[in-house]
């Protein structure tokens, strides 16, 4: 089927069904998210299909990408396979990954396991907690919200997700965006990221020998909004065990959402000064 902007199709892979959508024309680039799925980077991706040909996807179990087994975990090497079988899909590779957040880490598993389908791969912080010295207070934390939002507090949860991340909102803002009456498939696919996601991702430990390797195609993306945030904090470790030096994008944790145009622009430079 086709939009205006875009091909939108599924692909059968083990144990899931995947939705993707392919817009433009050009080198590819897919566009990574965990929990968040195509419409997150609908913005960033149409700005994109102007030069290249762009791959976004709802990853596993969330939006319009139904599994077969909904109490199988979603895990960054079982999220890299099917980016790996969607880039061999289109047919157009090898790829420019853009991951971020829990897509990051996927990016990254994609990256040192199928390093002939990567031609850049930017993590746009990840979130590693395995990477830093605190490591056993973060899982605590992360089973502790997740326990919060299985006895059905969800705004609760989230607060715990924010301090736990050192993300400050404003006043009253958990409220309006996780209270009240809310679309029934954003609830599902949050109840699957706290039950079968979270943990799996924050869990997971990149192998750092094999992603030295290949250091010289990642980039190691940080927001210039996140200073001292879990994410800014994992990020920086990634960079300094496999000897890069972190990048940074506009905005904070979803810059590539929040301000997609001046987003691209600081996207293009990394890209032009990694060819």
């Amino acid at each position: 089927m086709t939009t205006a902007s875009a091909t939108t199709a599924t692909l059968r892979v083990p144990g899931a069904r995947l939705y993707y959508e392919v817009r433009g024309d050009g080198p590819l680039v897919a566009l990574v998210g965990a929990p968040m799925g195509a419409a997150a980077f609908q913005p960033l991706a149409e700005l994109l299909a102007t030069d290249h040909t762009v791959l976004t996807t709802d990853p596993r179990g969330i939006g319009r990408s139904p599994v077969d087994d909904p109490e199988q975990d979603s895990t960054p090497p079982l999220r890299a396979d099917d980016l790996s079988r969607l880039v061999a899909e289109v047919d157009a590779g090898p790829a420019i990954v853009l991951g971020s957040s829990g897509g990051a880490c996927t990016a990254l598993a994609f990256a040192q396991a199928h390093p002939e389908q990567a031609r850049t791969v930017i993590a746009h912080e990840p979130p590693l907690d395995d990477l830093l010295e605190d490591r056993d207070a973060l899982y605590k934390g992360t089973d502790e919200m997740i326990a919060t939002y299985l006895s059905g507090d969800a705004v609760g949860a989230w607060r715990q997700f924010m301090a736990l991340s050192d993300i400050r909102l404003p006043d009253g803002a958990l409220e309006q965006m996780f209270g009240g009456e809310r679309d029934p498939q954003d609830v599902a696919d949050e109840h699957r990221w706290f039950e079968h996601e979270l943990r799996e991702t924050v869990h997971w430990r990149p192998d750092l020998a094999a992603l030295r390797t290949v250091r010289s195609r990642i980039v190691a993306g940080i927001g210039e909004d996140s200073a001292g945030e879990l994410c800014d904090r994992a990020t920086r470790a990634l960079a300094g065990a496999i000897d890069i030096e972190p990048t940074l994008f506009p905005g904070g944790h979803t810059g590539f959402a929040d301000d997609p145009k001046r987003f691209v622009v600081r996207l293009r430079e990394v890209l032009a000064e990694s060819s």
